[in-house]
């Protein structure tokens, strides 16, 4: 019955609805880029450089003559799975590492949220940029686009997982004083089991929303680390690397305005999607 309030409540905001609509097609977009990009990433055409739209290539092309409407389709892929894929690493290490310090308490979660406050203290840019640095010089793999993007990762999985630990921890301390934690309790179940099969579908909710609002962050911050020259580098796509050639090629708008377009809509459509999320699973704020 909560659940089916809940979706009633979603499907009226029409905002949310669309937003998701947009970015399931950019999601499938990334996804199935081969098929539907008219050209490759890094294909080159020296007489085509710096071209503005046109029928042969819709969002012009860059210094090299690569097609921009085909390079944001690749950008899409990499932009969107490093910003789901670090959001889920996050979840699953803040959830148990959150979950674990509210329901033990007592010293531990002292000791635990200490931890949190040290890694909180230093500057997130400064720690994405250190870690990113530090993995991506010291990894084995061989393949230049693996070693970055294996170094973005690790980077923003890093540092997002502290709010959502705090999110979770806060949320225990809460569920572990109910009724029905105190009946299992009594019953003889054990903290795991409570944990997994009690607290943490009453505390989903919010731990979603904030999952939503933390993906396009990740997804901004890889575009800023790409952008300044320490993710993904040419010919990888990225849309940060995209906005990277653009900034270069003053004389090229285009280069710029449909890569920051891309951005902005997919900022807003997380946006708007965590809003409607919000709403929907805690109507009371």
């Amino acid at each position: 019955m909560r659940s089916s309030r809940a979706y009633r409540r979603f499907v009226k905001n029409r905002a949310a609805i669309v937003s998701i609509f947009f970015l399931a097609l950019i999601a499938l977009a990334g996804l199935f880029a081969e098929l539907i990009a008219p050209y490759s990433y890094e294909v080159q055409n020296i007489d085509r450089v710096l071209e503005g739209p046109s029928k042969d290539h819709w969002f012009g092309t860059d210094s090299l003559g690569r097609d921009l409407y085909s390079r944001i389709i690749f950008g899409a892929r990499m932009s969107m799975a490093v910003g789901i894929l670090t959001a889920i690493v996050s979840v699953v290490i803040g959830g148990i590492y959150g979950a674990v310090s509210g329901w033990l308490g007592g010293w531990v979660d002292t000791l635990m949220m200490r931890a949190i406050d040290i890694l909180d203290a230093i500057p997130s840019l400064v720690l994405l940029i250190l870690v990113g640095i530090v993995f991506t010089s010291y990894q084995p793999f061989e393949n230049p686009e693996i070693r970055a993007l294996t170094g973005i990762l690790f980077a923003l999985s890093i540092v997002g997982w502290v709010s959502l630990a705090r999110l979770v921890r806060g949320q225990v301390l809460q569920a572990r004083e109910l009724l029905f934690v105190e009946g299992a309790t009594a019953m003889g179940a054990s903290p795991a089991r409570i944990l997994t099969r009690h607290i943490a579908p009453n505390i989903l909710g919010p731990v979603v929303v904030m999952l939503t609002f933390q993906i396009p962050a990740n997804i901004l911050f890889e575009s800023f680390l790409s952008f300044v020259g320490l993710g993904l580098q040419p010919p990888f796509s990225s849309w940060g690397v995209l906005a990277n050639d653009g900034w270069r090629a003053k004389s090229s708008p285009h280069l710029i305005v449909f890569p920051g377009i891309a951005l902005f809509l997919t900022m807003l459509a997380f946006n708007l999607f965590g809003d409607g999320l919000r709403d929907a699973l805690d109507p009371k704020t």
